[in-house]
């Protein structure tokens, strides 16, 4: 019997849309596919399969494709979720996801990369505000319990994160001194653990013709069962 082709997952090791996708496999003990792009040189076969060009992507078999990290997310968790990380109040959930994509990310941007936009006069300490103003927020919530939503990570916590790191590394004395100590041991206990090690392994570029490259379940059993 032939096996079913495992999801091909476009991933870029830095970027934070792709890192919350790659933690939402791992966590759902689902094998795919990880094909490591490289920016400046993005394989025809993902522009293909996405005209966006941006990472990550996910092929399903030879039509569906999901080409944004909280569906990819959403895709993966929905088949097996063991940790309960969906299990929380959805329009909460949402919120605290959008407020991360929308206002913080437009702030981090322009904080860390103020160059890209020529046409903006940029005032980078005013963007670094904007932006403690959201992990301020995360301080409040996190003085009454381990993560946002409550004693045990969930999906916002995944889905946020990746982002608080990037926000945390533009300035990193800075960060660390200031008086948000819930936030600093929240980040940390992520950046130490097992999941963000395993989410953060190194890949070289694909290439077509690369032997494959199996990310998350070993044996990708769930995988192929529900890909058929």
């Amino acid at each position: 019997m032939t096996k079913t082709p495992l999801p091909i997952l476009y991933s870029f090791r830095r970027c934070p849309y792709a890192m919350r996708a790659r933690l939402a496999v791992l966590r759902a003990g689902i094998g795919v596919e990880l094909r490591e792009v490289l920016l400046r040189d993005k394989p025809q076969a993902m522009i293909d399969a996405s005209p966006k060009a941006t990472v990550p992507v996910l092929v399903l078999g030879h039509s569906t494709v999901i080409d944004e990290s909280r569906d990819i997310a959403i895709w993966a968790l929905s088949h097996n979720d063991p940790a309960g990380w969906l299990g929380g109040d959805p329009a909460r959930m949402a919120a605290l996801i959008d407020h991360n994509d929308g206002a913080f990310k437009k702030a981090l941007d322009r904080y860390k990369y103020p160059n890209r936009y020529p046409d903006e006069d940029i005032d980078r300490s005013q963007q670094r505000a904007i932006g403690a103003e959201t992990i301020q927020g995360y301080e409040a919530l996190l003085s009454s319990h381990a993560f946002l939503m409550g004693d045990q990570p969930s999906w916002p916590d995944m889905a946020i994160l990746p982002f608080v790191r990037q926000f945390a590394h533009v300035e990193r004395d800075w960060f660390w001194s200031q008086d948000w100590p819930h936030v600093i041991v929240w980040l940390e206990r992520f950046l130490a653990s097992d999941e963000f090690d395993q989410c953060m392994m190194k890949f070289a570029p694909w290439s077509p013709g690369d032997e494959p490259i199996v990310f998350g379940e070993p044996h990708a059993t769930i995988c192929r069962d529900i890909v058929v």
